[in-house]
């Protein structure tokens, strides 16, 4: 099955991206939005996210993957959440900002601009190379 590619976002001022470099591997838990936790259930080791800073900045600043997948949120008693855990993969050279994303006629249909409140997203190979190419590289 070929690798996936999502977006994740974070409010750095809860989790940051120089908190999860600091841990080495953190904990994607929280999330209770049906939609953004069906697509942590989707999500395989292995497969490569966005991480995004919301609120404050509103910028996508690295790249994660996806080290464990499958498993339930343990900030959820009832266990009917999901959750990954995720390791940095390297810090974006340019961080691309919401901004910039929403004024590129290429970006009009990516699921942060047409989904904006959904915090774990789909994003297709196509964005991902365009976005990495915004980025510097």
């Amino acid at each position: 099955m070929a690798k996936r590619y999502w977006l994740m976002k974070s409010e750095p001022d809860a989790y940051s991206w120089d908190d999860l470099v600091d841990e080495g591997e953190g904990t994607w838990d929280g999330v209770r939005n049906h939609r953004a936790a069906n697509n942590l259930r989707t999500m395989e080791v292995g497969d490569e996210a966005f991480f995004y800073h919301s609120n404050i900045g509103k910028e996508i600043v690295g790249i994660v993957t996806i080290s464990k997948a499958g498993i339930a949120d343990p900030t959820d008693p009832e266990g009917k959440w999901a959750a990954v855990k995720v390791k940095p993969v390297r810090k974006l050279k340019n961080p691309v900002t919401l901004k910039e994303i929403k004024a590129d006629p290429e970006l009009a249909e990516i699921e942060l601009v047409k989904l904006s409140r959904l915090s774990v997203a789909v994003i297709t190979p196509e964005e991902w190379d365009y976005l990495i190419a915004k980025s510097g590289g």
